[in-house]
């Protein structure tokens, strides 16, 4: 399965992690690289850039694949400027394979990613904001859906709409994310423009994703209704887990409350705690409405092959529809 995408970034199929707090680390990462995607290590997982660089050596060691790492440029209490320029130079030092960048734009470390032969890809939710990607020199850009989990954009565009619209707009790669977990979602981001799609909550439901089984139940257990938009009324918009405590966010946001008051509840290390001790309700679990397609736990090998196979299957099906 051969697309742009797969050449720009030198990889087997046109599958791709996207950043995860707290999950994406080197072992799930060489494990989505070895099964010939392009893995992810989610840089805002580690304190300092040195820290990154660590993660990313021995990841290394794990795979001989192309390896990704996701930079957030959103704001953060744990980080500074200096912390995103010392993630940003440690990439470029250790010449990683690939970039996703979301959030504001790093137009200001493309020139030194670019003498590194290191490949950036911007997340957007927007026409407006692919055609700045583009413009600013970025070697591929995401179109983002509203079923995405995390803070997909507040024009609140679903993927059937979005990805053509960016498609037919610019003419740089296109990658689809937000409701993609299986080959059906592959074949129809292929056909809709994209020249792959990004992952994230179904890698979650993979035995090399180290989270507690019974965060791995709920996933099977959960419907793609069963996810809620938090934060909306406060300007940073974000898909979790329905649950005790997004409920809580969503009361204290109708009562008015300030997001100085909220911000507690949205701790990432509620998160990471949770995703260790199972406690699918003591946390915001920023997963997407694809949770209504995770069927089972399989490895990435697994899941990798048979979106490719079905992918393949689906397309192969409805050429034969015009012979």
């Amino acid at each position: 399965m051969k697309t742009r995408i797969t050449d720009l970034f030198g990889i087997e199929y046109p599958i791709i992690c996207g950043g995860m707090l707290w999950l994406a680390v080197p072992e799930l990462c060489a494990a989505i690289s070895n099964a010939g995607g392009l893995g992810n290590i989610t840089a805002c997982n580690y304190d300092t850039g040195e820290d990154l660089r660590e993660a990313i050596q021995q990841t290394r060691q794990l795979t001989s694949k192309p390896i990704g790492v996701n930079i957030t440029l959103m704001p953060a209490m744990r980080f500074t400027e200096e912390s995103f320029d010392d993630f940003f130079r440690v990439c470029a030092e250790e010449k990683v394979e690939v970039i996703e960048v979301s959030g504001r734009p790093a137009v200001k470390y493309l020139d030194m990613l670019h003498k590194a032969g290191v490949k950036v890809m911007h997340k957007v939710g927007a026409v407006r904001h692919a055609k700045n990607i583009e413009r600013y020199g970025y070697d591929a850009v995401i179109a983002a859906g509203i079923e995405e989990g995390g803070h997909p954009l507040n024009d609140d565009v679903t993927t059937m709409v979005l990805l053509p619209r960016i498609a037919e707009s610019v003419k740089i790669p296109v990658i689809s994310t937000g409701g993609i977990a299986d080959g059906r979602g592959l074949a129809a981001a292929l056909s809709l423009g994209a020249e792959g799609v990004l992952m994230a909550t179904r890698f979650i439901a993979t035995k090399e994703c180290a989270v507690h089984p019974n965060i791995w139940q709920e996933l099977i257990d959960r419907q793609e209704n069963d996810t809620t938009l938090i934060c909306k009324t406060l300007g940073l918009q974000g898909r979790a887990l329905k649950n005790d405590l997004t409920q809580q966010v969503l009361d204290l946001e109708e009562e008015g409350t300030d997001l100085e008051q909220i911000i507690p509840l949205l701790s990432g290390q509620k998160s990471k705690t949770a995703w260790v001790n199972g406690d699918a309700n003591s946390a915001t679990l920023m997963v997407g409405q694809s949770i209504g397609l995770v069927k089972e736990v399989t490895t990435c090998e697994e899941l990798i092959q048979s979106m490719v196979k079905d992918a393949r299957d689906i397309l192969t099906a409805k050429l034969a529809c015009f012979d």
